[in-house]
């Protein structure tokens, strides 16, 4: 799907990373697959080291699968790091840009290009390794706010995250404030479910003591 203008992005909160996520659809999903146990900014900014360490401006799936796992593995837990587990998540990303040689010419952007309608595009999203159903449903919404792929039913599909005017997740992003907000979010889902799981355990303990079972 062609653009007519770069878009402008601003997960990584830092210009470099930022300008090679909105040229790079090879670089955007690998952001997202970064996108885990980890800042935003640390994940999304994983791509533009990747590439530095490469020496290269731009990532390129052909490459990265054919790297040598131990030595790819080692290039992202130089200091400082691209993510708080290096390694596995080497590991990842040279499954996903083996899985995107295979199944797409190497070409990330295929992922979407022709995608008929937001429900096609989702299942795309989800058989990429790495990427489960809210993975695929927050880049699928990121993909529609922020660059303009747009297929019939793509809201829809993106479920909770692809409605304007929320702050649910990176697609949402588009400067420090919507971040900040984003980050609160997150943050009181984390309690939310905290609280839920902590009244499940207080409810099953009031069961085992008025059935006489609990444990000794």
């Amino acid at each position: 799907m062609e653009h007519k203008d770069t878009p402008v992005i601003r997960l990584a909160q830092q210009p470099e990373a930022d300008a090679l996520l909105g040229r790079s659809p090879l670089a955007a999903l690998v952001g997202m697959l970064l996108d885990q146990q980890v800042p935003m900014e640390w994940a999304f900014s994983g791509p533009w080291t990747i590439a530095r360490r490469l020496g290269a401006d731009d990532l390129d799936a052909h490459a990265i699968a054919g790297q040598d796992p131990e030595a790819f593995a080692a290039l992202l837990s130089e200091k400082p790091a691209v993510h708080r587990y290096p390694g596995s998540m080497a590991t990842r990303v040279q499954q996903l840009c083996a899985y995107l040689v295979e199944h797409y010419g190497g070409d990330a952007e295929a992922v979407w290009a022709d995608a008929g309608t937001g429900a096609e595009l989702l299942k795309r999203l989800k058989e990429l390794p790495g990427f489960g159903e809210q993975k695929a449903q927050i880049f699928l919404a990121l993909l529609g706010k922020r660059f303009g792929v747009r297929p019939k039913g793509w809201r829809e599909a993106a479920g909770g995250y692809g409605p304007d005017g929320v702050y649910r997740s990176a697609a949402d992003i588009t400067g420090p404030e919507s971040l900040a907000k984003v980050r609160a979010h997150k943050q009181e889902m984390k309690a939310a479910a905290k609280k839920a799981k902590a009244e499940t355990a207080a409810r099953a303990d009031k069961t085992a003591r008025a059935d006489g079972t609990e444990k000794a």
